[in-house]
């Protein structure tokens, strides 16, 4: 039986994980995300995924670490989580009416090997008027979540479409992590 470690606090990573296996355990990692710079938002959530991931594995030799990253991109720009109602107000406009890109970075080390995937998933936004974003903006659920929004929450009312593995939005494409966890069993 294998050592399982997610290098994630997140509550939805650790359901979505839980749908393969209850028997892994957390450790959150203390990774710098700051010092990582990529040409794309794909390739800097791939490098933050390993790097949660590496920084994990180096302190538990011999278990087999899940690291995660999950970004929001518009046109090229990452949408991380709003500072502030402003910024919230800020990217929810941006949002609105549109398409963008989430992708999901997954690393995934025993220590020996590493291997990473990102996984990218189109969504479209039916538009949203002010009333609404001002609503969304004063209440604590856009904070959390990169983008400020999180389709399982009350952004879900303004899905239009989503184009790839709605769990991938969700930070954690399982049937992809599943696949590549079988070649470290």
């Amino acid at each position: 039986m294998m050592n399982l470690i997610l290098a994630s606090g997140s509550p939805r990573r650790r359901e979505l994980l839980s749908l393969y296996t209850t028997n892994f355990t957390v450790c959150v990692s203390d990774f710098d995300e700051s010092t990582v710079q990529a040409a794309t938002p794909a390739h800097l959530v791939e490098q933050l995924a390993r790097g949660k991931c590496l920084a994990v594995s180096a302190q538990h030799p011999g278990a087999v670490v899940i690291g995660c990253d999950t970004v929001v991109d518009v046109n090229g720009e990452v949408f991380g989580k709003p500072h502030s109602e402003e910024d919230a107000k800020r990217m929810l406009r941006a949002l609105s009416g549109a398409t963008h890109e989430v992708h999901t970075g997954v690393c995934i080390s025993d220590g020996a090997r590493t291997e990473s995937f990102v996984d990218s998933c189109r969504v479209t936004f039916f538009p949203l008027g002010e009333e609404e974003i001002d609503f969304y903006a004063s209440t604590a659920e856009p904070y959390d979540k990169a983008g400020a929004y999180a389709i399982q929450g009350r952004a879900a009312l303004w899905l239009d479409r989503i184009e790839g593995d709605y769990y991938t939005i969700m930070g954690l494409p399982v049937s992809r992590t599943v696949q590549l966890l079988a070649h470290f069993v």
